[in-house]
């Protein structure tokens, strides 16, 4: 499938910044089942944008803004064709240590009740545990939009009963890192089908699967991805795949807004 994806970030200030500095994943990588035909990041105002890949392996930039700014405005957009490989990931550029997926953040923090969902697990196998244990937490959380924030842990999300998809995915990680299954937090995009809006980016969890590699789990839809997904970033929760994270001097009180249109695409705009 050919998708035609734009990405923008607005950042607004009362008073303006003296400073910033905005660190950005919001280059998808090649791998099996996903090729990007062409992708540009667009920073206005950045006096330097520097590429480099952070520790986790996804392609960034740090973009520098020195001079006093009352907005940061920055956009991504390009062609991606993807291929539905039934959630499997497999890259030729997977460096990170496996096991380094096994380390609990403030985020993913398995208290009581998360130790408890895995209580349900038939142990069949990995896989089927896997499946099995992202049907427990859809059936636990209802996606509810507006009710937890960037702030809101595992725990916090589970003990309310709803959340978005990256409560859903911080659940899923820190039940499976406690069973010893590697699991890490994913950020991309996902089409909606036509006439259908796009969330600001969409969010899934993958775990390391003997003999398959990394899978993906997205519990808010109940599915692996599928060709209608475009993998962004990945760490080992939100804050650490974030699409977009920096600092500032000044500016006062600030806005966000974001924009994102994922939709199909034809040969013609490769």
């Amino acid at each position: 499938m050919l998708l035609s994806i734009r990405h923008q970030t607005i950042y607004r200030y009362a008073a303006p910044a003296t400073f910033s500095v905005q660190s950005l994943r919001l280059t998808p990588p090649n791998f099996y089942g996903q090729h990007i035909h062409n992708w540009s990041v667009v920073t206005k105002g950045a006096e330097s944008v520097t590429e480099f890949r952070d520790a986790m392996g996804n392609k960034a930039h740090l973009a520098v803004y020195p001079n006093p700014l009352d907005a940061i405005e920055i956009e991504a957009f390009g062609i991606v064709e993807t291929e539905d490989r039934n959630g499997i990931y497999r890259s030729a550029s997977e460096f990170v240590p496996t096991r380094v997926f096994l380390r609990e953040t403030p985020l993913t923090k398995a208290d009581a009740s998360i130790r408890e969902l895995l209580s349900d697990l038939s142990g069949e196998s990995r896989l089927a545990d896997l499946h099995a244990l992202m049907d427990i937490i859809r059936g636990r959380v209802t996606y509810e939009p507006g009710l937890t924030n960037s702030d809101t842990t595992a725990a916090d999300a589970l003990s309310a009963g709803h959340g978005v998809c990256q409560d859903h995915a911080h659940i899923f990680i820190a039940a499976a890192r406690y069973a010893g299954i590697p699991s890490r937090y994913v950020t991309g995009y996902l089409w909606c089908g036509e006439g259908d809006d796009s969330e600001a980016h969409h969010a899934w969890a993958e775990a390391y699967v003997d003999d398959l590699g990394w899978v993906g789990f997205d519990v808010a839809n109940l599915v692996c991805p599928t060709a209608d997904y475009v993998r962004l970033s990945m760490g080992l929760d939100a804050p650490s795949a974030a699409p977009v994270r920096g600092a500032r001097h000044g500016g006062d009180q600030e806005s966000l807004d974001v924009f994102v249109a994922v939709q199909q695409a034809n040969a013609q705009q490769q």
